[in-house]
């Protein structure tokens, strides 16, 4: 633009000479095209209309990809300009209905925030229904750090190879999405989404159910290495559950909820003692205090530990 005002513009001489040999003023096709064309290739290649703002559409030599190659009208676009330029100044579309309505149906991301939260919402929730179904009540949904997306398996396509326990750790830790939107972080938690880390998710369960255990036990937290929190379908037929609730059915009087159904709590419990799990940081001091309030056995005496009747039914065995 700078060269035309500079050698062409100002100078009226030129300008005549030009209109004499028939040159033409106008652009040979609407730049408005070109721009469409660019983004239909670009959705082609990527399958998607998320255009950085660095991209600028590449000549057919730099072309990397052998199947589908841009327009030669299409080279040297700053595509990701154009489409930023469109998003915060509506340039090329003001006014324009009909170019709105062609971007609309192109699948044009207008904020680029919200369908990236978008995306990453239908993965948790995909992850609840179909890979740790979270049940009737709810349970604690915990997607590991280093959880992709598979290719298949039954995920949506668009969802392939996305680092979703990544996404995860961000938003509780960075607040990635969420800052400042509420009605996002509301609609995480209807999913089931919690805010605590999976380690704090771990000891909260395994301090919940020491607490049910040591209830039960007269505040002694000898468990053995082999209990697993049972629910109300494996309790021992023997023993009549509402003889040590006091009455009611066994699914109003089960002391266990139904999130710690099948924790293996007595493996957990080995690993604080031998291991010092969930005893680390910044909160070891306080947990450790915790377990001893439960009267927590941090040297338990070998050989076999008396089983109460009521440890029995509890226990499924």
């Amino acid at each position: 633009m700078n060269w035309w005002q500079q050698n062409v513009r100002s100078h009226a001489d030129r300008v005549a000479e030009l209109n004499q040999i028939g040159f033409i003023w106008e652009r040979l096709q609407p730049e408005w095209n070109l721009v469409v064309e660019a983004l239909i290739t670009y959705n082609n290649l990527f399958g998607n209309l998320l255009v950085p703002s660095s991209f600028v559409v590449p000549c057919s030599s730099n072309n990397t990809d052998d199947t589908i190659e841009w327009p030669r009208g299409t080279w040297g676009i700053p595509l990701g300009r154009c489409v930023r330029s469109i998003r915060s100044r509506q340039d090329f579309v003001q006014g324009k209905p009909d170019r709105l309505a062609q971007l609309i149906a192109m699948g044009f991301v207008w904020d680029v925030s919200e369908y990236q939260f978008r995306k990453c919402f239908r993965a948790i929730e995909y992850y609840t229904r179909n890979v740790a179904p979270l049940g009737g009540r709810k349970k604690t949904l915990r997607i590991p750090n280093t959880f992709v997306v598979p290719s298949g398996e039954g995920w949506p396509e668009e969802l392939w190879n996305y680092p979703l326990g990544a996404k995860c750790c961000a938003i509780r830790q960075k607040g990635l999405f969420v800052k400042d939107a509420p009605e996002r972080k509301a609609a995480l938690e209807e999913i089931g989404f919690q805010w605590s880390g999976n380690a704090s998710l771990g000891w909260l369960e395994v301090v919940h159910a020491a607490a049910i255990y040591s209830q039960i036990h007269g505040r002694q937290l000898n468990v053995p290495q082999t209990f697993v929190v049972p629910s109300p379908s494996n309790y021992s037929s023997r023993i009549s559950p509402l003889s040590v609730f006091g009455g009611g059915s066994i699914n109003e009087t089960w002391p266990w909820p139904e999130k710690l159904w099948g924790l293996k709590l007595g493996q957990r419990l080995k690993d604080i003692r031998l291991k010092g799990r969930y005893l680390k940081g910044k909160s070891a001091n306080a947990r450790r205090m915790q377990l001893d309030a439960l009267g927590f056995v941090w040297k338990p005496e070998r050989g076999p530990r008396l089983i109460t009747q009521t440890s029995q039914m509890l226990s499924g065995n």
